[in-house]
Order: C-alpha cells, then structure tokens, then sequence
C-alpha cells in the first residue's frame, strides 16, 4: 500500500525529496504539497502533477495536505517549525508519522507541540538529495515504532542514503554531512584557485576540481570502501602525491577539518537550546 505523504513548506529540500519519491515511482496522487506562494504552488504542480496549496494565501492549506496523510514532511524554516506543528494537530491521525528535516529542532520540542503518543522523527538531509546522492541522519521520537522508522526511511529512499542515529549524535550528523556539502565545495574552490597560480586557465582549472572531485566521490560509494585505503592507493612512495599530502599535514589540514566540524557541532546544539 502506498503512503500518503504531506509536504509543507516545498522549498529546495523538501522539494528535493519530493521528486525523488516520484522519480521512484511514487504516484503524484498520494502526494500533497503547501508553499509559500500561488506561484510556487502552480509551478510546482505544474512540474510534477502533485497538487498544491499556498499556505501564505490559504489558512485552511496546510490543514487539507495532513488530513488523512500517513506521513507528513515538516520543510519549513527552523523558526516556524514548532508553531506549524501546534497548527496541523488537530488534523493528524494518532498514527500519522511526523517527520522534521529543520536543523536544530529537538524532537523534545516537537513532541512538546504535538498530540502526545504522535510519532515523530528528526532527521539531517543534505542538499546533494537534489542529486539522488544525498546522506540522511534520523533519529526516532519517543513514540516512533520500527515502522514509523521504515515510513521515514522510505521518504528519502529515494534520494539519498539513510543512517539512524541516537538524537545525542544528529548534531555530529549535521557537522560531517549536513555542512560537508560545503566542505566539498571549498576544496575544490581551493584546488581550482591553485591550478590558476600555476598558470592553469580559471575555467578549465574549475572544471578539473569538479571532475576531480564528483570523481572521488563516485568512488568512495563503492561497497566496502576505506577513504585512507583510496589515498594511499594514489600516493606513490616519494611521489608528487605523497608530497602535496606530506604539506597538507604539515599545515595541519586535518585537524582543521576536525576543529571546523566541531565548530558546526557546538553552534547546531547553541541554535537548538535557541530554538526550543
């Protein structure tokens, strides 16, 4: 049987997951969006044949996209999750699946603002879902079943790869590979501003970062793949590898990366002590 599914608040994320679902084969039918606007709204079910509703036009919107879903998708800014959640109570079955892809909301928040026994699941998606090649972390509320888990882990199937985790690590979650998008960006923003200083033409010393880059990346997908074991594959003993590897721990690159994420860490559990 075919969930339905809610999404409220379609921006790029939710978006994301939305056509990853149909890509899949989920029927347009079983799906329901809100966005901000009528024009969002047509776009988008003009794009996918999904149908919509502007919850910044229509009051009555986000209520009509939960009314009878066995799963609703909570997409809109951090700010305005707890509040949405007050405002579709009402509307949700007991066993409708709750589930937030805001950064930073606690499910202790989220159970605060729903009925008490909803199932609800927090999750940290990452933008490559745009691509199908997104990674997921998911952690259960207090009145989340297995099953209620497989419905939240079907929802990004789609899309990307889902881990579970204890609510206590989904901000280690955020750090590694909800922020490592960026991560990935900026070495190759570095690798490519590199190629210039060595005489390379801007575009095409870009274009062989990227390559690079989504390169390694495909490969690191492999079943059973060591990233340490990859490297060393490519660094020759006295090599041209080996030497530019040899400044980067020299500079200290990776316990940079180490500090930065526990940067990303810290600020995500100041943002959720905010938020709450």
């Amino acid at each position: 049987m075919t969930d339905t599914i809610a999404f409220l608040g379609t921006g790029n994320m939710n978006g994301a997951i939305l056509r990853g679902l149909l890509a899949a084969g989920h029927p347009a039918s079983s799906l329901r969006a809100t966005t901000r606007s009528g024009a969002s709204a047509t776009a988008l079910s003009t794009e996918t044949g999904v149908e919509a509703k502007a919850a910044g036009e229509d009051a009555s919107a986000n209520a009509w996209a939960v009314e009878g879903a066995d799963v609703v998708v909570l997409g809109v800014k951090p700010v305005g999750i707890a509040e949405l959640a007050r405002q579709i109570a009402p509307q949700l079955r007991p066993d409708t699946v709750v589930l937030s892809v805001a950064a930073a909301i606690t499910l202790a928040t989220l159970e605060a603002a729903l009925p008490a026994g909803q199932p609800v699941v927090r999750t940290m998606p990452n933008t490559p879902l745009q691509v199908g090649a997104g990674a997921v972390g998911l952690s259960r509320g207090s009145s989340a079943d297995d099953a209620a888990v497989a419905s939240a882990t079907a929802v990004f199937g789609a899309s990307g790869q889902v881990f579970e985790v204890p609510e206590a690590q989904i901000d280690a979650v955020s750090a590694v590979s909800g922020s490592g998008p960026a991560y990935a960006f900026y070495l190759a923003e570095a690798m490519a501003d590199g190629g210039v200083a060595l005489g390379l033409d801007r575009e095409l010393a870009v274009k062989l970062a990227a390559a690079t880059v989504a390169g390694a990346g495909r490969m690191l997908e492999q079943e059973g793949v060591d990233p340490a074991a990859l490297r060393r594959a490519v660094t020759s003993p006295n090599g041209t590898t080996e030497r530019a590897i040899a400044v980067f721990d020299a500079r200290g690159v990776r316990e940079a990366i180490a500090e930065g994420e526990k940067a990303a860490t810290d600020r995500a559990t100041q943002l959720s002590i905010e938020l709450a």
